[in-house]
């Protein structure tokens, strides 16, 4: 009886060992899996610091004021993107420094120079100034925009407001790489192909430069939406279009675009339209309506008349005025281009050979 009972006691003892040997090691096992399999799947790595990109474009943004009869009317900023034994180049743009008697730029560490407009363009909003060589502290690295992708961390450095806040960075993503916005200016309305972004841009930000995780110039901080509903909305010009025109601007060179010699109207502007007693199909909503056609112009000569409506260029479809210009300055001088022209209901194909600007088109 006895030895039964120590039988009986061994095997509840082995039972029990088991039974906490296998919770033991099972929880043991369940800790590993989770702990490695957490680690196993997470692939993606984020760093806590853009510095090191900073670093390499920090002391190559410029602040810019423009003086009119001693007074500063206008700020931006601007980055060195060429240096040789004489002169250090800056890039900013055109409506920093439009209209200005007097161009300063202050270096990073403060020090204020006189600077000299090389040359500027108000379409393409750019600018090329000029200091002497000594004055420059670090040259920007261009990079290239087109190998950036949608998602890619990219930072600004400016000045935005004043001179107070000289130097700031912000970060943001590219949001797209090749939105194309309508400008206005005094000039009238024109598109452009620019970079979005949602990284802080502000009054004072103009000219600087828009920077990959590289700190490679991939563009040049141009403008933002402002409104109440917008937020982060952010443009820059490509560096592959400033760098295009660099050296036309350097020299001062005007960089001329097509003339065709007429007077146009959007089709959608029903007032201008009916000011000048322009009678349109009711459904028509795209296009740009000849009001006027200047003698022995290009448009003259290919056949274009009063109330024309100009519908594609080359197969694309004109929406308005601004676009009908932003397809034209694609083209260089001398180029042909063929039009679809509606003229009293009929459509017809037109043939205008691009010829150099005389003045607003």
């Amino acid at each position: 009886m006895r030895g039964k009972i120590i039988n009986v006691v061994v095997i509840l003892v082995v039972f029990l060992i088991g039974v906490l040997g296998t919770l033991y090691f099972t929880s043991g096992k369940e800790e590993s899996v989770q702990t490695t399999g957490s680690r196993s799947n997470v692939t993606i790595e984020e760093t806590n610091t853009i510095s090191t990109a900073v670093d390499k474009i920090y002391d190559a943004v410029i602040y810019v004021e423009s003086y009119k009869y001693n007074q500063v009317v206008s700020s931006g900023s601007g980055f060195v993107y060429k240096k040789d034994s004489k002169y250090g180049y800056i890039m900013t743009n055109h409506h920093v420094v439009d209209g200005a008697t007097e161009i300063k730029v202050s270096t990073i560490n403060g020090d204020l120079v006189s600077a000299t407009l090389l040359g500027s363009d108000s379409y393409a909003d750019l600018a090329v100034l000029r200091i002497d060589a000594d004055k420059v502290i670090d040259v920007a690295s261009v990079g290239d925009s087109t190998k950036s992708k949608i998602g890619d961390t990219v930072f600004t450095v400016g000045t935005p407001i004043d001179s107070q806040y000289m130097g700031t960075v912000t970060k943001g993503i590219l949001s797209n790489q090749a939105r194309t916005i309508t400008v206005s200016s005094n000039s009238g309305n024109y598109m452009m192909e620019v970079l979005q972004t949602d990284a802080s841009i502000n009054p004072g930000n103009s000219g600087g430069p828009l920077v990959n995780i590289n700190g490679e110039v991939i563009g040049i901080t141009s403008m933002k939406l402002v409104t109440n509903e917008v937020e982060g909305m952010g443009f820059a010009i490509p560096i592959e279009v400033a760098m295009a025109q660099v050296d036309k601007l350097e020299s001062g060179k005007e960089i001329q675009r097509p003339y065709i010699g007429v007077v146009m109207y959007d089709v959608s502007n029903v007032a201008l339209l009916y000011r000048n007693n322009i009678k349109l199909d009711k459904d028509a909503t795209d296009g740009v309506v000849i009001s006027e056609v200047q003698k022995g112009s290009s448009a003259a000569e290919a056949g274009l008349q009063a109330n024309d409506v100009i519908l594609s260029v080359d197969g694309t479809k004109v929406k308005n005025s601004a676009h009908f210009k932003y397809i034209l300055y694609k083209h260089n001088i001398g180029d042909t281009v063929k039009l679809n022209v509606s003229r009293n209901g009929k459509e017809m194909n037109l043939n205008l050979k691009l010829t150099k600007i005389q003045g607003n088109n």
